[in-house]
C-alpha cells in the first residue's frame, strides 16, 4: 500500500498543474483576489458614502426648517423639475435625473395643529445593497422630529430636562460580553471553514480524476493491477494519496492566511489584526487541521469512487460537477443565521466540522464536542473508504 502511496504522490508532484491547484492557487491567487475584491467593495462603499445624492421635495413649503436643512447639507444637491404624478417620480429615479423624491404630506402643518400624525413618502432605489440614501435622510428626518417634538413639548410648558426624561425615561446602557476575538470569530468564522473545506474538495478533485479515470483512459490501470500487491492496498494507496493532496492544500491556505494577514496587520498597522492573530494559537491552528483530515478522508473516498466508475477523464469531470455542489451544501447551511455547533449537528458530516472551526476561531469550542466530531466524521470517512474498495473490486465497474 505505501509503495503505491509513495508512486502516486510522486508521480502527482512531478505534474505541474497538480502543482499548481496545490500550492500556487492557496499560497498566491486566492489571497490575491479577495485582496482586489475587498477594496472593490471598500472602494465602492466609500464611493457611495461620499455620493452627493440629487432629490427633489414636493410640498417642501409644509417643512420650511427639513426642507433648508436638506437644502444646505452636504450629501444633498437639490433639483427642480415638474413632478406631478407618481409616474413622473418613478420616470425620474430609473432615468438617473434624481436618486430620491420627498413628498410632504399638503396637510402637514394642518395635522400638527390638530395633533394628528402626518405621513410622508420616500421615493428611491433601494436593489443596492450598498445604498445609503435612506440612511443619509435619516440624519436630516430625525433631527427635524426632534426640533418638531421639543417645540410641541415647549408649547405644552414642558422644559428641556423633562423633554429629555419623557423621550427617555430609561437609559439601556450595553455591556459587550464577548470579547475582541469573539466578535471578529463570528464575523468571519462562517467564511474560513467554507474556504478551507472547499480547498480540500478542490484540491483533492485534479488527482482523484487523474488516479482513477485518468489510469483507465492511458490504459496502465491493467498494469497496476498485475503487479503483486492486493487490491485493497492498491485502493488505500490512491486513497491516502488524494486525501494527502486535500490536506497539503488546506494546509497551504491555514499557512497562507496567517502569512498575509500578519503582513497586511504589520505593513497597514492593523492593531486588531495583529491581537486577534495574535489570540489564536497554535494549539487553535492544529485543531483546525485536525478538523480536516476526516473531512478530506471522506472527499477523497468519494471523489475516488466516483473517478473509478467513470470511464474517462471528462466523464469524471463531469460527475464530479454536481458532488462538488453537495459537498457545498452543508458548508452553506453551516453559515446560516442562528445554527449553532451542539450535540445534534457535532453528528452532521461536513457542517459539523464547519461550525467547529468557527467555535475554534472564536476561542469559545468545547473539547468534548471535538471527540464527538472526529467520531462521527471517521465513521462515514469509513463507510466512504468500504464503498471505494467495494467499488474497485467490482470487474464490470473497472473495465466498463
Amino acid at each position: 500500500m505505501w509503495q503505491v502511496y509513495k508512486k502516486e504522490l510522486l508521480e502527482l508532484v512531478r505534474d505541474r498543474k497538480t502543482l499548481f491547484f496545490m500550492i500556487a492557487l492557496p499560497l498566491l491567487i486566492f489571497p490575491v483576489i479577495f485582496a482586489v475584491m475587498g477594496a472593490v467593495v471598500a472602494s465602492a462603499a466609500i464611493e457611495e458614502e461620499q455620493k452627493v445624492l440629487r432629490y427633489a421635495i414636493i410640498n417642501g413649503e409644509q417643512a420650511s426648517r427639513f426642507e433648508e436643512s436638506l437644502f444646505y447639507h452636504r450629501d444633498f444637491q437639490r433639483q427642480e423639475m415638474p413632478l406631478e404624478q407618481d409616474e413622473d417620480i418613478f420616470t425620474a429615479i430609473r432615468s438617473g435625473t434624481l436618486d430620491l423624491v420627498i413628498k410632504i404630506n399638503v396637510q402637514h402643518q394642518d395635522d400638527l395643529t390638530l395633533g394628528q400624525q402626518s405621513q410622508w413618502q420616500l421615493y428611491f432605489n433601494d436593489s443596492s445593497q450598498l445604498n445609503q440614501v435612506k440612511q443619509k435622510v435619516n440624519k436630516v428626518f430625525n433631527q427635524y422630529l426632534q426640533n418638531l417634538r421639543q417645540d410641541k413639548f415647549g408649547e405644552l410648558g414642558i422644559n428641556e430636562e423633562q423633554f429629555k426624561l419623557l423621550m427617555k425615561p430609561v437609559l439601556l446602557k450595553t455591556v459587550d460580553t464577548a470579547n475582541e476575538r469573539e466578535n471578529l470569530g463570528e464575523q468571519i468564522g462562517g467564511l474560513l471553514p467554507y474556504l478551507l473545506i472547499v480547498l480540500c474538495l478542490t484540491g483533492a478533485m485534479y488527482p482523484a480524476i487523474d488516479l482513477g479515470a485518468g489510469e483507465k483512459e492511458r490504459g496502465t490501470l491493467e498494469t497496476l493491477l498485475l503487479t503483486p500487491i492486493s487490491r485493497y492496498a492498491l485502493v488505500l494507496g490512491k486513497f491516502f494519496t488524494i486525501m494527502t493532496t486535500g490536506i497539503v492544500t488546506a494546509l497551504i491556505t491555514v499557512f497562507s492566511l496567517v502569512m498575509w494577514s500578519y503582513l497586511i496587520g504589520e505593513l497597514a498597522d492593523v492593531d486588531v489584526v495583529a491581537r486577534v492573530l495574535a489570540s489564536v494559537g497554535l494549539t487553535d491552528l492544529l485543531l483546525m487541521l485536525l478538523m480536516l483530515i476526516p473531512v478530506s478522508a471522506i472527499f477523497a473516498a468519494i471523489l475516488l469512487s466516483i473517478s473509478i466508475y467513470a470511464r474517462s477523464f471528462k466523464e469524471a469531470q463531469n460527475y464530479m460537477g454536481p458532488m462538488s455542489m453537495l459537498g457545498f451544501f452543508p458548508v452553506m447551511v453551516a453559515m446560516l443565521p442562528g445554527i449553532k455547533l451542539n450535540w445534534s449537528w457535532s453528528l452532521v458530516p461536513i457542517s459539523n466540522v464547519a461550525l467547529a472551526i468557527k467555535e475554534i476561531l472564536k476561542g469559545t469550542i468545547d473539547h468534548w464536542m471535538l471527540v464527538s466530531i472526529l467520531a462521527s466524521s471517521s465513521v462515514f470517512a469509513l463507510v466512504a473508504i468500504l464503498f471505494c474498495v467495494y467499488i474497485f473490486n467490482k470487474e464490470s465497474v473497472l473495465f466498463r
